[in-house]
């Protein structure tokens, strides 16, 4: 009793399958919409013309379709099937007739489009019946074969007169499911063709309407570069919806890639994913390929036809294997290869993609030394010699100085000109990473983040007399600005109209954060701020001793009035560099510009003011 319990428990059994559960998982998530049973029709059709002329290279090649009323029939002369091979392929779900020992495999993949067998099945996505009428060439004297199958996972296989399939090939006949009629119509059936066959080998036509279009765009004979340029763009147009900047031959023998790249005529975010259009042997695999380029080639969109990349079992995307990477690596090559062609013949065409298209170069350089070194030439920064490429103010200056921020820059920008200070403003995205990689790239370049103190080491000292002679305006001022962490210093230097120049860098403004932190915290957390003080540098107001302003104030003998006026240049210097203002900073301003009025609106300079000041 025992020994048959535990036979009967091992006995095999066989998976059974729900075939509408598995035509809802084919809809709703394997395949991305329901229109890929017309590629899955193309591709049987094909595969099939493909096999029948490896046997008989004369074979006819084509394909038919004609919709009409929800139905539609499509004809092929492609190898057909018998009655053994209709049983053994078209009801066994999962197996294929172009599947290959595995020593085969690779074979295989070269030959046909189609790879996982699941065929017809797609089919039932928008078609409720299935009707397939077959004939062998492999075995012509075998009778036509029909199979007929419906949603619910039965069918029928029957032979047919001599007369009702005289030639080889095969015939499928769909009949739309409830709500599905639109998919089936002759207007949508053509319209999908075109989109998914319009490379494909042979002869196919909707009707009487042609499908094919050969050879492709980028592969046709034109009697002129220009006009083909104008014939590029004009696909551009028709298949992506914009007229490209320029166009970029993709063509990788090895990898069996032939291809175009259209340059985006209007910059776009490098965080935005690339969707590209890539054709399998002429087949339309997908339109919504983002790994087939590198990340920062996310200037252009790319439409090409390939024979070696993997789709994956929806064949609605590429596969990502060593292949993909390797082409992904070559087809980088090439776009980095038209940049550099670019610049060494095409100077106009290189300033037009960059006046777009400069963020998305800059991105790249980042990483990579070669674009660096090959667009140094080109790409344009903001310097107080106007704009320029990093290598011509190279050229121009010993030391490439940089600030941080665009605040910065804007303090210091007029002064530095004035003195012969050479200054690029790498406040924009990606600058300051590229102007501190220029070394590696030109060796022998001294580059330096701009502070005070190179700033105003470069600035004109004043007569130690005079300054002697000063020191109660200055001790005064320096007063009035020592609540706010900024330092007065008095030099000579041009232009002579800016007063005053107010100047710090991330090491000050770090300190004055920290000093208004310790201000706001309490007693344990000011003892720890307290503790990281240092000897940490302050902001400075650069006074200009030539500026007739300035020598008219450092003549005052009044310690209150040298305060304000204090304050409002402070205030104005801020202003001047466009820097954000602080409470502080605004309260000030504030203060001073009503302690200016009332001190311009006294007649008795002596008369005490009503907050007791004089």
């Amino acid at each position: 009793m025992d020994s048959q319990t535990s036979q009967s428990s091992q006995s095999p059994h066989t998976f059974q399958v729900d075939l509408r559960g598995l035509v809802d998982l084919l809809s709703h998530h394997l395949y991305s919409s329901p229109k890929v049973y017309l590629r899955e029709l193309l591709q049987n059709a094909v595969d099939a013309i493909t096999a029948r002329r490896a046997e008989q290279p004369d074979a006819p090649a084509r394909v038919r379709l004609y919709a009409e009323g929800g139905t539609l029939r499509v004809e092929d002369s492609g190898v057909g099937l018998t009655e053994a091979d209709v049983h053994n392929l078209l009801a066994t779900i999962g197996r294929s007739s172009k599947r290959a020992d595995p020593g085969d495999i690779q074979e295989a993949r070269s030959e046909f489009l189609g790879q996982f067998g699941i065929g017809l099945l797609a089919c039932f996505v928008v078609a409720e019946r299935i009707r397939v009428v077959s004939r062998s060439a492999r075995t012509p004297d075998a009778p036509p074969v029909e199979w007929t199958a419906a949603d619910d996972g039965s069918y029928t296989v029957r032979t047919l007169p001599d007369d009702a399939r005289p030639e080889p090939g095969t015939t499928v006949h769909l009949v739309a499911r409830p709500g599905a009629g639109e998919w089936l119509t002759e207007e949508r059936v053509l319209a999908l063709a075109r989109d998914f066959g319009s490379l494909l080998p042979y002869d196919v036509r909707v009707g009487d309407e042609a499908v094919t279009d050969l050879p492709a765009p980028w592969n046709r004979p034109y009697p002129s570069p220009a006009t083909r340029r104008v014939a590029l763009q004009r696909h551009c147009h028709d298949l992506f919806g914009f007229s490209p900047l320029d166009s970029i031959d993709l063509d990788v023998p090895l990898a069996g890639i032939r291809g175009v790249a259209y340059v985006l005529p209007s910059s776009v975010s490098p965080a935005q994913r690339a969707s590209h259009r890539v054709h399998l042997k002429g087949m339309l695999l997908t339109e919504r390929a983002e790994q087939l380029l590198p990340d920062w080639a996310f200037f252009v969109r790319c439409v090409l036809d390939t024979d070696s990349l993997r789709p994956t079992a929806s064949r609605e995307s590429l596969y990502e294997d060593e292949t993909l990477a390797a082409v992904r690596e070559a087809l980088g090559e090439r776009i980095r290869s038209w940049l550099t062609g670019l610049a060494a013949g095409d100077p106009e065409r290189l300033a037009a993609f960059l006046s777009v298209h400069h963020l998305g170069v800059k991105s790249l350089a980042r990483h990579d030394k070669e674009m660096l070194r090959t667009m140094l030439p080109w790409l344009p920064f903001e310097t107080t010699d106007g704009q320029l490429s990093l290598e011509e103010f190279a050229q121009r200056h010993p030391v490439v100085h940089f600030t941080r921020s665009v605040e910065e820059y804007r303090q210091v920008a007029p002064i530095a000109s004035a003195q012969g200070v050479g200054v690029v403003n790498g406040g924009y995205t990606y600058d300051s990473e590229l102007i501190e990689a220029l070394p590696s790239v030109r060796p022998g370049t001294v580059v330096a983040e701009l502070d005070a103190d190179t700033v105003t080491a470069h600035l004109d000292a004043v007569d130690p007399a005079e300054e002697l002679a000063l020191a109660a305006f200055m001790g005064a001022a320096r007063a009035r600005l020592d609540p706010l962490g900024c330092d007065v210093v008095l030099r000579a230097f041009h232009p002579l109209s800016v007063p005053a120049l107010h100047l710090d860098d991330r090491a000050a403004r770090h300190e004055q954060a920290r000093a208004e932190a310790e201000e706001q915290a309490d007693d344990l957390w000011a003892g720890i701020l307290g503790s990281l003080r240092g000897s940490a540098p302050r902001a400075r107001l650069v006074l200009n001793h030539l500026n007739p302003l300035i020598r008219r104030i450092s003549s005052l003998d009044d310690p209150e009035l040298i305060g304000t006026a204090t304050e409002s240049l402070y205030g104005q210097a801020l202003l001047m560099a466009q820097r954000p203002l602080r409470p502080a900073d605004s309260a000030l301003l504030n203060r001073a510009f009503i302690g200016l009025l009332e001190w311009a609106t006294h007649s008795d300079p002596t008369e005490p003011t009503e907050d007791g000041r004089r």
